[in-house]
């Protein structure tokens, strides 16, 4: 009964330690954004550290989660959990990285005058924040009802991120000269689908938790056939 005491006061600790990371990541995303919008470099500098500290909480969890693993020996349910708990930290970590990613264009465009106005890539931000967040509550909450949901919003990031290239195909067409600075907003695009992506593979991951059975509960297209019609498919296994 102690030793259950203990291994429940850990797990604790460790959905404490997730909730912070699953914070940091949520920061990280709105400040990516309000430093695109306000053209920041300080800002866009700033997510660059963050990105180190984020990293950081993912070596203290891991760590933590394969100590519980060989003290306690955790079996079935409880196994599951940490395994789970495994599996987010790297996708919180990617979605960390994708906000890097973007901090970077939006230093190298600090100087110039955008194209367009941003309406649809803060809307995309915000619901990948959202996600964000729904999921880790989610995980917390082992609320299979509420993953699902996270799930069914990636469509609506999905139909922002498809009108945002179609959009800025079309002015590339009408002027070249838009050419180098709406490619950076593709990406920045893409990888906010991304971030919606990973956010979505956590709440499958909540529901392996809690079901034991891990499904694609989204209508992903396959991104190897994706990348075929599309050039800005994020091949995440290089990014490494």
């Amino acid at each position: 009964m102690v030793t259950r005491h203990f291994f429940d006061k850990e797990l604790d600790d460790l959905h404490l330690d997730l909730i912070k990371m699953g914070s940091l990541v949520e920061e990280s995303i709105e400040n990516t954004i309000l430093a695109l919008k306000k053209q920041d470099v300080e800002l866009a500098r700033k997510i660059f550290k963050n990105d180190d500290v984020i990293d950081d909480m993912e070596s203290k969890i891991e760590r933590n989660c394969f100590n519980l693993i060989a003290r306690q020996s955790p079996l079935a349910k409880d196994l599951r959990t940490i395994s789970t708990a495994l599996k987010i930290i790297t996708d919180m970590e990617r979605i960390a990285d994708h906000s890097a990613d973007i901090a970077e264009i939006t230093i190298r465009m600090a100087n110039e005058k955008y194209i367009k106005p941003l309406i649809d890539i803060p809307k995309m931000a915000e619901l990948a924040k959202i996600m964000v967040n729904k999921s880790i509550d989610a995980y917390i909450r082992q609320d299979v009802e509420l993953a699902q949901k996270v799930c069914d919003s990636d469509d609506e990031v999905d139909d922002l991120f498809h009108k945002i290239i179609l959009e800025l195909t079309n002015i590339m067409k009408n002027d070249p000269q838009t050419i180098e600075q709406a490619t950076n907003f593709m990406f920045i695009a893409k990888y906010l689908e991304r971030m919606a992506d990973h956010a979505t593979n956590i709440s499958e991951w909540v529901v392996y938790n809690v079901t034991g059975e891990h499904e694609h509960l989204t209508r992903h297209m396959d991104h190897r056939d994706d990348r075929i019609h599309n050039p800005f498919i994020i091949d995440e296994d290089s990014e490494k």
